[in-house]
């Protein structure tokens, strides 16, 4: 029999990521809000991973809780996630996934681009995916792992902000107010590299936003999260000094 492999947090991502592990032969272990995770990990002290698939907001509570025998075994897929934030808890090399397919409830999941992944459980990510027909590709280093991190939270960051402005879709922020998604995201880029201390190329991060806009063109800007994802970048801009005239104008324009 394969590995176990934990699942801590069983919402529309997890439970894509849980059926992925099933169909690959690995029995999963669930952790939810309500689990004693310590109990867990004395019964499953040796996961192949634990994947850490809590929402954004609950990562770094989570991360706290994690317990020691996991700590190097730990796989992780937020969005708006850096090296900072497990560096911060002292966990020297996860397993990490920039995952580019969308999942609502009530609906299959939605591929816009492949997600690429990089650590120790790559392959265990890459076949359960595809096993589901998600493309996914395993990086070959933590510099390509952090450029893809950084990809990410840009198209999040960029189409999410904007879509406060604007509404619509991808599509209409690009190829409509495509002058208004290149100064959010030149913004959003400058909160980005101060948070990993170093500069990466700005046309290869906009490529890559736009890739993944053209994967789906009708995906909509704006979600719940929109206002929370500003407000979380003009605290990170303060936090570094930078300007960002353009998200503070948004925010003012948009608050109450």
């Amino acid at each position: 029999m394969n590995e176990p492999i934990v699942v801590i947090g069983i919402g529309e991502m997890g439970g894509v990521f849980t059926r992925g592990f099933l169909r690959t032969g690995h029995p999963v272990y669930p952790v939810t809000r309500t689990t004693d995770i310590e109990a867990v990990a004395k019964a499953v002290p040796k996961p192949a991973l634990a994947l850490v698939a809590v929402g954004e907001n609950d990562l770094h509570s989570t991360l706290e809780t994690i317990p020691d025998v996991w700590r190097d075994r730990l796989g992780l897929l937020q969005n708006e996630l850096l090296p900072r934030d497990w560096q911060a808890h002292g966990i020297a090399r996860p397993t990490a996934v920039a995952v580019w397919f969308e999942k609502k409830k009530g609906q299959d999941y939605k591929v816009l681009v492949p997600s690429p992944v990089h650590g120790p459980g790559a392959p265990l990510i890459e076949a359960a995916l595809g096993s589901l027909d998600i493309p996914c590709w395993e990086l070959d280093d933590e510099a390509a792992l952090t450029f893809e991190l950084v990809r990410k939270n840009v198209y999040i960051l960029t189409t999410n902000i904007a879509g406060i402005e604007t509404g619509g879709t991808v599509e209409d922020l690009w190829y409509r107010h495509e002058a208004l998604a290149r100064e959010i995201a030149g913004e959003v880029m400058d909160i980005q590299f101060a948070l990993i201390g170093e500069m990466l190329d700005r046309d290869k991060l906009i490529d890559g936003m736009v890739e993944a806009i053209q994967g789906d063109l009708e995906h909509k800007c704006m979600g719940r999260s929109a206002p929370a994802r500003l407000a979380r970048a003009i605290a990170h801009a303060d936090a570094a000094g930078l300007a960002v005239p353009r998200l503070r104008a948004i925010q003012a324009a948009h608050t109450d």
